[in-house]
């Protein structure tokens, strides 16, 4: 049976020799050219090592540790293979599927993502097998693996190795456990990533919001400075005229009023408009500089030209304007002051839904307070909401319990199932967010609504919501991860659980967790 393989890896090596030509591939006509990492494959299989010196080489690799020389049948139809540095083994979408025992040497495994992006995964050196994935799960390849340093190679074809699969029950055993742990690595590798570019959204988001009060600040802090030298130059004059007691009484109650904590009855933008014309058109009348700046400031404090009749009486020429655009400055001043005091403290709200979005504790069990932290989710995404103009309904319990709970990742479930209720909305749709709890306040579930008034889910995809990898968005748009990630979460973090309804009037789904939850949850 070596002899066999022997021979038939001569053939394969003189075959090699001579110019690489198109090789039949899937369906009966779809002929195309060898790729390259093909042809280099070909052109380095070498005639099979020795019996006796193959079985030791085999039995330093832990999956054929326990192999018996009566099993060597098990590896009819191998072929050796010497590759070198810069060879490329496999190529990534490939359907051509082998099982690769590396003797000695090492490989690269990477992966090339949708975007042009490179993912290095590892490295692979000394004994090990691979290859066994695209094999058992019936898929094209998933990585490329490219030779980093000379390497010896024994690679069994498909149906060598279902043989070896039938006739080496140890070996089934061992390569099915790797089997296991490499379909594990490859989903915690695509879940790793799926987090990564949605904190790459949300931190994007986030730059967006803190852009905006942060800008609105610098602008008032400009405004405030501008304001600062016109009361310091129209003091500096008043200093060189002699008040009377009557003056000085209009001007106090001038400042009283502008700086009332008061605010005036609110005006839609027609009043508004009207009673800035009719003051500006008073002011220009009494020769006040810059009327029609002054006018919108000044009636935005409620004030017309009634409550500037003191001033009028009081002061004469220059005096009467000075002491307005004196005023004006104030009042300017003091709105500065609240824009500044108002983005600072959007920043630091922001800052605070951040640190509540990530905060996490693996370690002990901490209390959750679930309506902080969809109003924290809500927040971070309000970037979102804003370009289609969706509505946010919240209706959050007042009376809702702490979640005692060792569970971690809460904020999650949020963003991925407001990120969908985001995409199935139309603009100028509608998103309802709603808690409240069943059942004892100290043992029963803490319920949470998240609907939208989108298309809803399609018949056929209902079946399919839950499942890793289903997405019915653009490729490129959606990874299918983020309902499977909300899912395991609920389930497996907080032993709840999490159901959806749908119809052509939109979707909403509904997470149960319980107060107390299951002694099988992290908790």
């Amino acid at each position: 049976m070596l002899e066999q393989g022997k021979i038939e890896a001569e053939e394969a090596d003189s075959t090699a020799s001579s110019p690489a030509t198109p090789a039949p591939l899937g369906e009966a006509g779809d002929a195309r050219i060898p790729s390259s990492a093909t042809v280099a494959v070909a052109r380095s299989i070498v005639p099979l090592m020795d019996f006796p010196t193959l079985m030791e080489q085999l039995r330093r690799i832990p999956v054929f540790a326990s192999i018996t020389d009566d099993q060597m049948r098990c590896f009819e139809g191998a072929e050796q293979l010497e590759l070198q540095a810069g060879d490329l083994l496999l190529q990534q979408d490939s359907a051509e599927k082998h099982f690769w025992i590396l003797l000695h040497g090492g490989v690269r495994v990477y992966q090339d993502q949708s975007d042009g992006r490179r993912t290095i995964i590892g490295m692979k050196s000394g004994s090990e097998t691979f290859g066994e994935v695209a094999l058992l799960a019936g898929t094209p390849n998933s990585v490329n693996v490219e030779i980093a340093e000379p390497s010896t190679f024994i690679r069994l074809s498909e149906d060598a190795f279902w043989k070896l699969m039938a006739s080496c029950p140890v070996v089934r055993q061992a390569i099915l456990r790797n089997m296991s742990l490499r379909l594990q690595m490859m989903q915690n590798r695509t879940l790793q990533r799926e987090k990564l570019v949605s904190l790459g959204t949300l931190a994007a988001g986030l730059m967006h919001e803190l852009n905006n009060p942060g800008a609105a600040a610098k602008r008032a802090a400009s405004q405030l400075r501008r304001n600062l030298v016109r009361l310091q130059q129209m003091s500096l004059r008043f200093s060189h005229v002699s008040l009377n007691q009557e003056q000085w009484d209009c001007m106090l109650q001038l400042q009283e009023q502008a700086l009332s904590a008061a605010k005036p009855e609110t005006m839609n933008s027609l009043e508004q408009s009207d009673a800035e014309e009719a003051l500006a058109e008073w002011l220009d009348a009494n020769q006040v500089a810059n009327a029609w700046k002054l006018a919108p400031t000044l009636v935005g404090i409620g004030m017309a030209h009634e409550q500037l009749a003191c001033a009028r009486s009081v002061y004469e020429g220059e005096m009467f304007s000075d002491s307005l655009n004196w005023l004006e400055a104030l009042v300017s001043s003091m709105q500065m002051v609240g824009t500044i005091e108002e983005s600072v403290g959007r920043v630091t709200e922001l800052v605070h839904a951040v640190k509540k979005y990530s905060y996490e504790d693996k370690a002990e069990t901490h209390t959750v307070d679930v309506n902080d932290s969809l109003r924290s989710t809500l927040l971070i995404l309000s970037h979102k909401f804003r370009p289609k103009e969706i509505r946010i309904s919240k209706d959050l319990a007042a009376d809702l319990p702490q979640l005692r709970t060792r569970g971690t990742g809460l904020n999650q479930i949020w963003t991925n199932l407001l990120d969908n209720a985001i995409d199935a909305v139309s603009p100028k749709g509608n998103i309802k967010v709603r808690t409240w709890v069943e059942g004892p306040p100290d043992t029963g579930e803490i319920c949470v609504s998240i609907a939208d008034d989108g298309v809803g889910v399609p018949e056929e995809c209902k079946a399919h919501i839950f499942e890793p990898f289903f997405t019915t968005k653009e490729v490129g748009e959606g990874t299918g991860l983020g309902l499977d990630i909300a899912h395991r979460i609920v389930v497996g973090q907080y032993g709840g659980d999490i159901r959806f309804t749908t119809s052509d009037n939109g979707t909403e789904f509904l997470i149960r967790l319980p107060l107390v939850p299951p002694a099988t949850s992290p908790s």
